[in-house]
C-alpha cells in the first residue's frame, strides 16, 4: 500500500492581537517533507501512527511536509498557501498513493479562507480523486464544516482535554483508513449541531463518563468511530459550535440516530460541563484559605494556547500588591526581559520590567526589583502526549517572593518540567499561577492539593458575551441566550 502522510496544523484567535505569519510555524516546527524528526510532534500523530503500523504491514510510507504553529491570531494569507502548496506540491510528487493521512487543526483560520482545512481537504481530494481514502486527526476544538467532512473519508478528533491521546487517536484513524482501503468497511458519517458552544475539560465528570461511553460503542454493531467536536469559541466563523460526529459502517440512517441521541446528551449535561471562574481576587482568597498546598490557580484567559500573548499581568500585579509570597508563575512571554536576565546573569539583583506589552489585554507593564535565579539556553518541555515542546531561552526570577518564568518562545504550561528544570521548586509552594487554560492539568494535578479556574481578563477571556462575534452563527447557548 502506497500511503502520504503530512501536516498543517494551528487554532486561530480570530481576536487575537498577533498574526501567525511563517515564522509562528518556524518557531514551533516546520519540517520539511523527510525532514520530521524521530519523536512524534503534537499534529504528527497520523504520521507517527502510519510508521508504526507500515512497519508491520510492509506499506510505501512518503512523509510530506510537517508544519504546526503555536494558536494566534489569523494567518497571514501569504503564509496559509505557501505551506498549503508545499503540502499539495510534496502529495503531487509521490503519486498514486491509496491513502492520505492528515495531521490537521480543524481551527485553522486564513486571511480569505474562514475554512482552511476544508480548502485544503477540498484540493487533496481534487488532487488524488474519488477513490483515493483520506483520513485527518483533528483537534477537538475545532470549526467541523460540511467541507471537511465531504472531502475526508474519516475523521477523527482526540477525545481527551488535555489532549493525551494523539498516538491512540492516530492509530484508530490509520487502522480505519487501512480498512476501507482493503474494502473490510465503508465509514458513513453524521453531523449533528449542539447550538452550543461549551469547555469540556474530560479530566472530570460529566464529560469523563462521556468519553467512555463513546468509546464503548466504537468497534460495535457497525459503529466505526464517534468524536466529539467541543468548538473553539474564539475563532468567529459561521461553524463555530459544539457537534457531535459519527462514523459507521455503511449504515446512514444508524449514523444519523447515533449522532443526534449522543448530541442531546451532550446538550443535556451542558450545566454540568460549565467551569467556575471566579475573579481574580475570589481565586487568590480561595487559594490562600485552602488548607495547604500547592495550590494551582489557571490563567487561561491569557493562554497561549489559545491565540493569547502570555504576558498579561493582571493575576501578577495583585500578587504583588497583596504581598502574596512564595508562589510561582509562568510562563510569561518577554524575550526582552529574558535578554535582559542573561546579561545580568545568575544571582544578579536588578531592576527590571517584565510583561504587559503587546495590547491592553495583556495589562500594564510590571516594574519589580528582582533576582535572576536561574537561566536555561534552549529549555524543552514535556508536552502533550509526552511531545517535546521548546520554550527558547528560559529565565527564573524572584520578586516579592514569587518565582517567575520568562520565556522566547511563546508557549503554554503543560510539563511541570517549564519550572522544575530552573530549579523551582513546586511543591514546596502555596500558590502555583499557570498560563494555559487546561493542558496544564495532565502533569500539574499531579502536585496539586486544589485547582482553581481564574476569570481574568485576556485575549481569550472566558466571558464569551463581550467577545464581537460577526460571522458565527448566533444565538449559540451560552452566548446571545439569556440567563
Amino acid at each position: 500500500m502506497r500511503v502520504f502522510s503530512a501536516s498543517l496544523a494551528t487554532e486561530t484567535n480570530t481576536f487575537g492581537p498577533m498574526p501567525t505569519g511563517l515564522a509562528s510555524f518556524k518557531d514551533r516546527g516546520h519540517f520539511p517533507a523527510g525532514k520530521h524528526p524521530d519523536a512524534m510532534t503534537l499534529f504528527s500523530g497520523p504520521l507517527w501512527a502510519a510508521r508504526m503500523r507500515g512497519a508491520d504491514t510492509g506499506w510505501q510510507l512518503f512523509e510530506g511536509m510537517v508544519a504546526g504553529a503555536q494558536p494566534s491570531g489569523t494567518t497571514t494569507r501569504h503564509a496559509y498557501e505557501t505551506l498549503r502548496d508545499e503540502l499539495l506540491d510534496d502529495l503531487r510528487a509521490v503519486l498514486p498513493v491509496d491513502m492520505v493521512l492528515l495531521g490537521l487543526h480543524g481551527a485553522m483560520v486564513a486571511d480569505g479562507y474562514d475554512d482552511c482545512e476544508g480548502d485544503l481537504l477540498a484540493r487533496v481530494r481534487q488532487i488524488v480523486g474519488p477513490k483515493v481514502v483520506i483520513g485527518a486527526e483533528l483537534d477537538p476544538h475545532n470549526h467541523l464544516t460540511p467541507e471537511m467532512v465531504a472531502n475526508a473519508d474519516v475523521m477523527i478528533s482526540f477525545k481527551e482535554y488535555p489532549h493525551t491521546d494523539v498516538l491512540e487517536r492516530g492509530l484508530e484513524l490509520v487502522d480505519i483508513c487501512a480498512a476501507t482501503v482493503e474494502g473490510k468497511v465503508k465509514p458513513v458519517a453524521a453531523v449533528v449541531d449542539c447550538d452550543m458552544i461549551v469547555t469540556v475539560h474530560t479530566s472530570r465528570e460529566p464529560a469523563l463518563g462521556f468519553v467512555k461511553r463513546m468509546q464503548s460503542l466504537e468497534g460495535k454493531d457497525g459503529v466505526l468511530s464517534v468524536s466529539l467536536t467541543h468548538g473553539f469559541s474564539w475563532g468567529d466563523v459561521p461553524e463555530m459550535g459544539t457537534k457531535v460526529l459519527v462514523y459507521t459502517d455503511g449504515d446512514q440512517a444508524k449514523a444519523d440516530a447515533l449522532a443526534r441521541q449522543l448530541a442531546d446528551e451532550v446538550i443535556a449535561m451542558r450545566d454540568g460541563l460549565t467551569v467556575n471562574y471566579p475573579s481574580i481576587d475570589a481565586s487568590l482568597d480561595e487559594a490562600l484559605a485552602f488548607d495547604g498546598g500547592p495550590v494551582v490557580i489557571s490563567d487561561g484567559a491569557d493562554n497561549p494556547g489559545g491565540g493569547a500573548a502570555s504576558d498579561s499581568t493582571f493575576i501578577l500585579r495583585r500578587m504583588v500588591e497583596r504581598d502574596i509570597a512564595n508562589a510561582a508563575l509562568g510562563p510569561l512571554w518577554d524575550p526582552i526581559a529574558v535578554r535582559i536576565a542573561f546579561d545580568a546573569g545568575v544571582g544578579a539583583k536588578l531592576a527590571m520590567r517584565i510583561g504587559g506589552k503587546i495590547s491592553p489585554l495583556s495589562g500594564d507593564p510590571l516594574d519589580v526589583e528582582c533576582t535572576v535565579k536561574a537561566l536555561k539556553h534552549d529549555l524543552v518541555m514535556t508536552g502533550l502526549a509526552g511531545t517535546p515542546t521548546p520554550m527558547g531561552d528560559c529565565a527564573l526570577i524572584e520578586t516579592n517572593g514569587i518565582e517567575i518564568v520568562l520565556i522566547t518562545l511563546r508557549n503554554q504550561a503543560m510539563g511541570t518540567d517549564l519550572f522544575t528544570q530552573l530549579g523551582c521548586d513546586l511543591a514546596a509552594k502555596k500558590i502555583i499561577v499557570v498560563k494555559s487554560s487546561q493542558h496544564f492539568y495532565a502533569s500539574y494535578s499531579k502536585v496539586a492539593r486544589h485547582v482553581i479556574y481564574a476569570g481574568a481578563p485576556g485575549a481569550v477571556t472566558l466571558d464569551l458575551n463581550t467577545l464581537p462575534y460577526k460571522k458565527a452563527r448566533l444565538p449559540k447557548w451560552p452566548i446571545g441566550v439569556a440567563a
